[in-house]
């Protein structure tokens, strides 16, 4: 008889429950998102199921109606009734006994969360430190998947070191990005970011703070930084859903200009606040 144990107790396989058998467990075979709302109102949701699909696409997951997600997120977004919430949801190819070949018309899985926001207006206010880790991740980091081991990893030596962030080297010294945001750098009036390419997460947040950096008179270069180069920098700052911008003050345990948020950091700040107003 084939059977399965979970915790403590022993029960055949056909009375495993699908949740136990999902490919999102065995391999991360599925993609993810998070969104977000300020003050009941959901920012750049279109943008976001754009870049889902375009996950969905990349590892071959079909049959998957992007307005049935919509609806499903949108129902359950006004049900839970949370003003500024963060928005989880995730597709797996499907539940099946472990095999790395799904079986033909798998129907994919659907997840989604709605919780409070934490509250970030310390860090906002007062810049956070980060630190740097080796780049372990896979070669398609523009597929928002499941994989996040490395990033995981990555955030547990961190927070060891007092660190709100990971920000990935790669194995040629180059900065790619952070292990759960965008990375940028201003010198002058010059703001530098890693460009999108397959080792690239083409975040949302990444996109609107380019933007407002272009509104306030900055010029962009979408170029990788040395360590070095990012330490030496007049500015450093992070940008994520879940917090917008937030500056960077120390960087492996050296001080970022004065050690406060930097000037062009709350410019841009202030900029991206009206894109959600």
């Amino acid at each position: 008889m084939e059977i399965a144990v979970i915790q403590d107790k022993i029960l055949p396989m056909a009375e495993v429950a699908s949740a136990y058998l999902d490919r999102g467990v065995f391999f991360g075979d599925g993609v993810y998102e998070v969104l977000r709302s300020y003050s009941g109102k959901i920012f750049a949701l279109d943008e976001h199921l754009e870049r889902f699909s375009v996950s969905l696409a990349k590892i071959e997951i079909h049959g998957v109606d992007i307005k049935q997600i919509r609806s499903r997120l949108l129902e359950a977004f006004e049900q839970a009734g949370i003003a500024n919430a963060k928005i989880y949801f995730h597709v797996t190819r499907g539940s099946a006994l472990r095999s790395h070949i799904a079986p033909k018309e798998l129907k994919p899985n659907f997840f989604l969360t709605i919780t409070e926001l934490d509250d970030f207006t310390d860090q906002k206010a007062n810049g956070i430190a980060v630190c740097t880790f080796p780049d372990w991740r896979w070669h398609r980091c523009d597929i928002k998947s499941l994989n996040l081991l490395p990033n995981v990893l990555a955030r547990l030596d961190a927070a060891k070191k007092d660190c709100e962030e990971a920000i990935f080297v790669n194995e040629a010294g180059l900065i790619t990005e952070g292990a759960g945001s965008a990375f940028f750098a201003v010198t002058d009036n010059i703001l530098q970011t890693a460009p999108l390419t397959t080792n690239i997460l083409p975040s949302i947040t990444r996109k609107y703070s380019i933007k407002a950096a272009r509104q306030i008179g900055m010029e962009v270069v979408e170029k990788c930084l040395t360590v070095e180069q990012a330490a030496c920098a007049n500015e450093l700052f992070i940008a994520v859903t879940t917090k917008d911008i937030v500056g960077v003050v120390k960087f492996n345990d050296k001080i970022i200009g004065s050690g406060e948020v930097g000037k062009y950091t709350r410019l841009m700040m202030v900029k991206f606040a009206t894109y959600v107003q």
